[in-house]
């Protein structure tokens, strides 16, 4: 099979690879997308501390299970779960295995989804109903991300939302809280495209500037109710608490890299509620496919750029430019790439 191969810092090589043998309990997929996110950036630039070259990465995979010992899924198009977890942590034994001791993934520790084959437990495979078009299926993984965020904000409807970043996720999750009843969004973004992109999906926008949290409390007086960090840069974590209402909550979306700045006086004298963030549940990730299978947040409205498996070098330039994609999507399959490019 046709895999990108990452060698070392900045070198992807397509290359032939073994298709895989599957194990008891695995299926084998037919690759026909695979998303590009900050976690395949850093294995490429070579800052990621576990993934060690070669590696074919990615995990934001959606394809066709082509064989396996569980016949309900032969033929049917699927999402993938890509999170590993070793089942025995304390985590894992209280039902939190997305927050395992010794979580991993898909695309680093094992094999991922720049292929155009890769097997994967029955367990971490979704089924998505055929109506749902292949470039939007492929959202799912991000998707779940977002509907973690949202869940674990306590948002409940009414709510007045503040955004920091306009990227993949900062996006899911304004459609997400909107979808459950925010009353008001605001999205905060550097760029003129990410921004120009929130405000065609209806929310309204404020440029990333270091007095944005002011910004926010001349258009929100007192402040957000629910803040989501979706940009993890060290400018916004000075502003969070600023941004955020008296009791408000804020929420770390974004991971940071390093430790940074947080004002975390002003969340105790405003009895703010600090709120992590780690990939999604189970659950978070089903209702992920219900939300596209139902179509409920008008993803097909999302700019996404498709490359060939050949083309992963410009698939990688793209989707670190932030530019006017929302989404880089890499199809080893030349009939979904036609299929996504519609």
């Amino acid at each position: 099979m046709r895999a990108a191969i990452w060698e070392g810092p900045d070198l992807v090589r397509i290359a032939d690879a073994p298709r895989p043998a599957l194990r008891a309990g695995e299926s084998l997929v037919h690759v026909e997308l695979t998303g590009l996110c900050g976690t395949d950036f850093s294995i490429l630039h070579g800052t990621h501390p576990r993934a060690a070259a070669p590696l074919i990465p990615g995990h934001e995979v959606t394809g066709r299970v082509v064989s396996g010992d569980d016949p309900e899924l032969h033929g049917r198009r699927v999402a993938v779960l890509p999170l590993l977890s070793c089942g025995t942590c304390t985590p894992c034994r209280d039902g939190l295995a997305h927050v395992c001791e010794r979580l991993g993934l898909y695309g680093i520790d094992e094999p991922g989804g720049l292929a155009e084959f890769a097997a994967f437990p029955h367990d971490r495979l979704f089924p998505v109903d055929d109506a749902v078009p292949v470039r939007t299926a492929a959202l799912i993984e991000p998707l779940a991300v977002a509907v973690h965020a949202v869940r674990r904000s306590g948002l409940t409807g009414g709510e007045t939302v503040a955004v920091f970043g306009a990227g993949p996720i900062g996006i899911l999750t304004a459609l997400v809280a909107q979808h459950y009843g925010a009353r008001r969004i605001l999205v905060v973004e550097p760029g003129d495209d990410r921004r120009a992109l929130a405000e065609t999906l209806g929310f309204e926008t404020l440029p990333a500037t270091d007095d944005a949290a002011e910004a926010i409390r001349a258009a929100i007086p007192g402040g957000a109710r629910i803040v989501f960090d979706s940009a993890a840069h060290p400018s916004v974590a000075r502003q969070l608490p600023r941004a955020a209402a008296v009791r408000g909550t804020i929420v770390l979306v974004g991971v940071y890299k390093k430790p940074v700045e947080l004002d975390l006086q002003a969340v105790t004298f405003t009895e703010q509620t600090l709120v992590g963030v780690r990939v999604y549940t189970t659950a978070d990730f089903r209702d992920a496919v219900g939300l596209v299978e139902s179509d409920a947040l008008g993803l097909e409205r999302l700019p996404v750029s498709v490359y060939d498996l050949a083309e992963t070098t410009q698939a990688f330039a793209e989707a670190t430019s932030a530019g006017a994609a929302l989404k880089v999507l890499v199809a080893p399959d030349t009939v979904a790439a036609a299929e996504a490019q519609r």
